[in-house]
């Protein structure tokens, strides 16, 4: 006598199903971004914050296929105002180009110090 057997995988209304040890049917499912960035340590950053804190809003992108796209922007945006802080507190403090002619070593090490001192505010918005 032969035994019916059960198709490993099937296709019903878009979905594909495929057949698990326990006789049943699962759906395969996948959570595709629409993008695939490299994400930089600022979206990282932020990406830990909403996965602690804003659990629901962090589930959303992930179901809707945003998240990659928005750590990616978050990313970009905190690199551009690092930037332009940056280059606001060189002026202000005299970190010129003429400095850094004159003295390599000291426009590298203020610079890094503006730099650091910058990223620490950003770290804790």
């Amino acid at each position: 006598m032969m035994e019916n057997q059960l198709a490993k995988v099937i296709a019903e209304n878009g979905v594909t199903y495929h057949l698990a040890e326990d006789d049943c049917y699962y759906p395969q499912l996948s959570l595709e971004q629409k993008t695939d960035y490299t994400i930089g340590k600022y979206g990282i950053m932020c990406g830990e914050y909403m996965m602690k804190y804003q659990r629901h809003e962090y589930l959303k992108m992930v179901m809707d296929g945003t998240w990659n796209q928005y750590l990616h922007d978050v990313d970009e945006e905190c690199h551009r105002e690092v930037e332009l802080a940056v280059k606001r507190i060189m002026e202000k403090e005299g970190v010129t180009e003429q400095l850094k002619n004159e003295n390599p070593l000291k426009w590298v090490q203020r610079v890094n110090g503006i730099k650091a001192r910058v990223e620490e505010v950003m770290q804790k918005m």
